[in-house]
């Protein structure tokens, strides 16, 4: 009966209800071990829907794998908005420096196909257009190509520090 569960659960915030407690209930494990586990592994994401792989064996002992949060929800928390512009072209809700995509990337690059923090950070600044977010006041669209053209070397260069 050994398996895996996979859930999102708010960072810090996991209980034996919904969604791990329907999943968890007919399992051998400790439901209530388990939630304090992944509460004490995901403490840092409080309130961001973080994912988490449980996966059990037969005799009750289980294995705790915490991932990172999505790119959207570590930009909503970094910056301070709660949901993304119905019409992200033209209407946004907030603003990010660079500083803040290079936090967002440096976080990330570990779950996204970027090789350095330049490529990760402009992976963020592609989920910034989608959100509505402006970077440095202006369009999010146009990130990449300011990235390319070395406007950002100061700040994405592989030996700065966030």
């Amino acid at each position: 009966m050994a398996g895996t569960i996979e859930v999102l659960v708010p960072g810090g915030q996991a209980n034996p209800g919904p969604p791990l407690g329907p999943e968890l209930g007919p399992t051998p494990v400790d439901v209530q071990a388990v939630v304090s586990e992944i509460n004490d592994q995901t403490a840092a994401f409080d309130g961001m829907e973080v994912p988490v792989t449980v996966e059990y064996d037969d005799d009750g002992s289980f294995s705790i794998e915490v991932g990172v949060p999505p790119t959207a929800e570590l930009i909503k928390d970094e910056v301070g908005f709660e949901t993304g512009s119905g019409e992200p072209q033209k209407d946004f809700v907030a603003d990010m420096t660079v500083e803040q995509v290079r936090k967002v990337a440096e976080q990330k690059l570990s779950d996204l196909l970027a090789y350095d923090v330049k490529a990760a950070a402009k992976e963020v600044g592609g989920t910034c257009a989608s959100l509505g977010v402006t970077i440095d006041g202006e369009d999010a669209r146009t990130f990449d190509d300011r990235v390319d053209a070395g406007e950002y070397d100061d700040v994405l260069a592989e030996e700065a520090t966030a």
